[in-house]
């Protein structure tokens, strides 16, 4: 399946383009999947935010000129998930539930190569112990290998955001290429979760996985000031609805799902009624009588309305099988690269459809569409185009 079937983006589309990128570990393939998908659309992201895998991932977008970011997206998943040679890949039924399991425990003894490695004895036996179970330095050295962070901090082509928590004042913050240079310890904060991974110094100050705190970075993009209206792609990992589970590995990886993916669905929800109200206000004071709108109550209120228009394309990581609650640090490249398929599928399954071509129907600050969840419903027909995606192993 192509992007030859796609609608032209029309020139009064003039809405800028985000991708934004949740954590999720493992499951960060399918965000790359995603990108390649999008890659060759009229859609190219300007601005790209990301936690945890997602910040690594959009740091590997940002840092490489167009016609190499999938390459070197594909060169960092195939190197974090190099098959081992005593262990045959491509397996189905029964042998590939083993093979994932097998995989999951694979990463928690030996880690993932250009990705984290368990610390040895003596760092048990050392004083003080260690913060970590894993240490991460393998992880720079891939980084500064594989993005062009010059390219990223000169503002070229693409801006990059990527979120982390102050381990000490536990708050939220952002490090911006528009605000600050962006190295490779502000990408490796974004995704230090602990305990596994070990938290980053950054200028006298120790951060967190972003993920502590919101695993996604939509409200960051879409409400820094000033504003402009966008079309945003949000890629999850998680999925919010599925079936209810009938056994204990179930019940974990249900409980893995809806705890990720609620977060996702809280800040998209709450977004929207904020800016719903924005765009309220601006309709209010059409019908308000000039004195009342020279009050500094009406003032006040005046500059909280806002006139952008946002766009919001969700794209969820949804697979046909269950994959268990160690499925975020299941890295067998055959389960890699199952995930990252899904991902070109649905990108372009979304592109084909582009359900934000359509006017609006009402007065509304804010859409959100999810392509793939109106399918699954039969509210909408997938493009005649679309391939059927294939039944794999994971």
């Amino acid at each position: 399946m192509s992007n030859r079937n796609v609608p032209r983006r029309p020139a009064s589309y003039d809405k800028k383009v985000a991708l934004v990128l949740q954590g999720g570990g493992a499951l960060g393939s399918y965000q790359a999947g995603v990108y390649e998908g999008l890659a060759t659309s009229e859609y190219p992201p300007d601005w790209l935010a990301g936690i945890s895998i997602g910040a690594i991932n959009a740091a590997i977008i940002a840092g490489n000129a167009p016609a190499r970011r999938v390459e070197r997206l594909r060169a960092f998943w195939e190197g974090i998930t190099a098959p081992t040679a005593w262990w045959p890949s491509g397996l189905s039924g029964s042998f590939a539930e083993l093979q994932r399991k097998f995989s999951a425990h694979a990463s928690l003894m030996l880690g993932q190569p250009g990705f984290f490695s368990p610390r040895g004895m003596a760092d048990w036996l050392s004083i003080p112990k260690p913060n970590s179970f894993y240490d991460t330095s393998a992880l720079r050295t891939t980084l500064e290998r594989l993005v062009d962070f010059d390219r990223i901090n000169d503002g070229r082509e693409v801006r990059l955001s990527v979120g982390a928590v102050n381990v000490r004042t536990g708050r939220f913050c952002y490090f911006d290429s528009e605000e600050i240079a962006i190295r490779a310890e502000h990408v490796m904060a974004s995704g230090a979760l602990p305990p596994g991974f070990p938290p980053v110094e950054i200028d006298g100050e120790l951060y967190w996985d972003g993920g502590i705190v919101s695993n996604t970075p939509l409200q960051y993009v879409l409400d820094y000031y000033p504003r402009r209206s966008r079309l945003c792609f949000q890629v999850d990992v998680f999925q919010g609805r599925g079936d209810a589970p009938t056994d204990i590995e179930a019940a974990n990886e249900r409980l893995i799902d809806i705890r990720y993916a609620s977060r996702t669905r809280i800040n998209t929800d709450a977004f929207q009624e904020k800016h719903d109200i924005r765009h309220a206000i601006n309709e209010l004071e059409k019908v308000l009588p000039p004195e009342i709108l020279n009050t500094e109550p009406a003032r006040r209120l005046h500059a909280y309305g806002c006139v952008t228009q946002m766009d919001i394309v969700q794209l969820i990581y949804r697979p046909r099988e269950p994959q268990g609650a160690a499925k975020d640090y299941e890295f067998s490249r055959a389960t890699m690269d199952a995930r990252w398929q899904a991902g070109i599928i649905d990108a372009r399954t979304t592109l084909q459809a582009a359900p934000w071509l359509a006017p609006k129907t009402a007065p509304q600050g804010v859409r959100v569409f999810d392509v793939m969840h109106d399918i699954l419903l039969g509210r909408r027909q997938p493009p005649a185009a679309a391939a059927a995606p294939q039944k794999s192993a994971v």
